[in-house]
């Protein structure tokens, strides 16, 4: 592949015409593969045919200040651009080579306009398999040397730091800013002071160590009564046409079993389990105070999530010898 920079302008390159004249590449390039916490995230850009946007490069080679910029100039300029997203979560129950999969799925499925040939910054096809695998090149620096896979680092990695830096106000004594969810010394200081988030990916030996595991936890060597008890009535949410939002949904202060949605209403559930019923069953549990929990984390929540309109529920989910009853505080 014969590419060449412009003349006088670093950094950005272009097809020689006689050869790639009116070729649409979709780049693709992802950030935050290494990272102890926080998502993964993939970005794809189609870049107009004979446009050149300055200063395109790998993302890491530019400071924070010149990638903001950039990507503005990227967003306003391209074709097409988009980006997919992987949580921590989804990371530790997929793996992370399915996850990176996952994430570039997600950000092709976003692009609407047309392409004739992918580009993916590496050595493989995170697309084998789909019916988009046939048009991927798959190139080692592509980053440094296609301008639209160039693109995709920089919007994705934008992206990424603003949305880390915009979890300081969430989990505070975090400095998510300034590692961004890196092994950095700093950040296994905050570990070891405040404890996981749900941010951190518990499947990365060095967060493991943090949870108390002697190597990264799988889904099934975690599953204790209690996390029983939520699958139990996670399912009979899901039987009785609920949307389960999220699970384990937590802060430094506060924490919210089961998020579920219905009819426009969000249910923040709290799951008590109780082997029999010596101890005045499950129900017991939810006092004043376990209530009042409750509330602040439901208004949590709802501060966090602006495009929630709708009503708001709170249910405990008593789960006694099996079977699930619901009693509802609102």
């Amino acid at each position: 592949m014969n590419i060449l920079k412009t003349p006088g302008q670093a950094g950005v390159f272009y097809f020689p015409s006689a050869t790639y004249n009116r070729v649409m590449i979709l780049g693709i390039d992802e950030v935050g593969r290494g990272p102890w916490a926080g998502p993964l995230v993939v970005g794809a850009v189609v870049l107009r045919d004979g446009v050149a946007i300055e200063g395109l490069t790998d993302s890491k080679k530019l400071s924070a200040k010149k990638r903001v910029l950039i990507a503005e100039r990227i967003k306003t300029q391209a074709v097409d651009w988009s980006l997919g997203w992987v949580p921590a979560e989804e990371i530790d129950e997929l793996g992370l080579s399915a996850a990176l999969r996952l994430a570039t799925v997600r950000a092709v499925e976003e692009i609407t306009q047309p392409y004739d040939e992918i580009i993916i910054d590496g050595t493989m096809n995170l697309l084998d398999g789909t019916s988009k695998a046939g048009m991927v090149t798959t190139l080692k620096k592509a980053d440094l040397l296609i301008p639209s896979v160039s693109a995709a680092s920089i919007v994705a990695k934008v992206a990424r730091d603003e949305y880390m830096a915009s979890q300081d106000s969430v989990y505070q004594g975090y400095s998510f800013a300034a590692h961004v969810g890196y092994g950095t010394k700093a950040h296994a200081t905050e570990i070891e002071t405040y404890g996981l988030t749900p941010l951190h990916r518990r499947s990365f030996a060095p967060i493991a160590k943090y949870a108390g595991l002697s190597k990264p936890a799988s889904i099934s060597s975690l599953r204790t009564s209690g996390a029983k008890a939520e699958d139990r009535v996670q399912a009979y949410f899901e039987s009785q046409g609920y949307e389960i939002v999220a699970r384990n949904w937590r802060t430094k202060w506060c924490e919210i079993d089961i998020i579920a949605q219905k009819g426009g209403e969000l249910f923040f559930v709290e799951v008590k389990y109780r082997k029999n019923n010596s101890a005045g069953g499950a129900a017991s549990a939810i006092d004043a105070r376990k209530l009042q929990q409750m509330h602040f984390a439901a208004e949590l929540y709802i501060s966090l999530s602006p495009k929630q309109t709708g009503g708001v529920r709170l249910v405990a989910a008593l789960v006694d010898n099996g079977a699930v009853r619901l009693l509802s505080f609102e």
